[in-house]
């Protein structure tokens, strides 16, 4: 059944390239939004379909334009209907940092482009205002948890005291974490969002949108603690120490010394955590993407990897021990 989605993108892409293209469907990722690899003669381009109401792509737009100006690898972009939420960008291809890591490779010059590009973006000043990753927004992603992972994979309603016990328990946490100096911050730097065009680095960088004014330790936190993917607590380390030994003197400053440092990385990686399980839960349970679901197990390791490391107990954070329901 033909959608009236599915005949406008057919009508726009006409209209940018003739009616000879191809299109197949890309992995979607967790929004509304879709891809398509669209094939024209040999050029090979990726769609983007960002329905309105649901996504707007001018903020997209305008994250990419910004971005480009700061030195990191983004698509370039052919063509835009901000109207109708259509994008024709350039096509980085299938090699993602996790798939490259399958295979065995070195990672080391991934870390050593991935940690430049980053230090680039935190010395960048965007000309528009970011949202600002404040108190009330790490509240509201810690309430994820509460309203999806719970009730719909943990089977568990949290009591409105229970509730209140939770975010106590956090605040200090929280308030250590928007204490931090302020930089901009792509959101979900990880290994799915770094590719590999034609298999070559500089990386390039994708589903930045969301980008934010936030802690310098969170773009590094989501690289290192990534939910998808287990690097040896060592290597983290060490790559903590080059980006801390990299960072402005104004901004290292701020921290007593590479253990205060790294304490600080890993708290704001258990904020992400949190986040994390509570965005699985409802990709799955209100979105349909039950394949998330896979993602929770590992998150939830390094979770409780991190309450260890930083001292939080059970008896103090219950809520954050309570196990996915089984499922036959």
């Amino acid at each position: 059944m033909i959608t009236d989605r599915q005949t406008a993108r057919h009508v726009w892409l006409t209209e940018q390239l003739g009616d000879t293209y191809s299109e197949a469907p890309l992995a979607g990722d967790a929004s509304f939004r879709r891809y398509f690899r669209v094939r024209f003669g040999e050029k090979v381009y990726v769609l983007m379909d960002a329905p309105p109401p649901h996504e707007d792509v001018s903020p997209f737009l305008a994250v990419r334009d910004w971005l480009e100006a700061a030195g990191l690898r983004v698509s370039e972009l052919y063509a835009e209907d901000r109207a109708q939420g259509f994008l024709l960008l350039e096509d980085f291809g299938d090699i993602t940092w996790s798939s490259h890591k399958v295979t065995g490779a070195d990672l080391t010059p991934l870390f050593d482009d991935a940690l430049r590009q980053l230090h680039r973006l935190q010395a960048s000043q965007p000309a528009f205002a970011l949202p600002l990753f404040d108190m009330a927004r790490m509240r509201r992603e810690c309430d994820l948890y509460l309203d999806w992972y719970l009730p719909h994979v943990a089977g568990v309603m949290p009591t409105q005291m229970q509730r209140l016990d939770f975010h106590q328990s956090l605040t200090a946490t929280l308030e250590a974490i928007e204490a931090l100096p302020q930089v901009p911050v792509h959101l979900d730097y990880h290994s799915r969002n770094l590719m590999l065009p034609a298999g070559l680095l500089p990386l390039g960088v994708i589903d930045y949108q969301d980008a934010v004014q936030g802690p310098v330790t969170y773009d590094l936190a989501s690289l290192l603690y990534d939910c998808y993917q287990d690097y040896p607590e060592a290597g983290r380390l060490r790559w903590s120490r080059c980006f801390f030994e990299a960072l402005p003197e104004s901004c290292a400053a701020t921290f007593a010394d590479l253990h205060d440092w790294h304490k600080k990385l890993r708290l704001t990686a258990l904020q992400r955590h949190i986040k994390a399980i509570g965005i699985f839960g409802r990709l799955a349970h209100r979105d349909g993407k039950l394949q998330f679901l896979d993602e929770i197990p590992m998150t939830r390791k390094h979770l409780h990897e991190e309450m260890e490391a930083l001292g939080l107990t059970e008896a103090a954070f219950p809520l954050l021990y309570i196990q996915p329901q089984k499922t036959d």
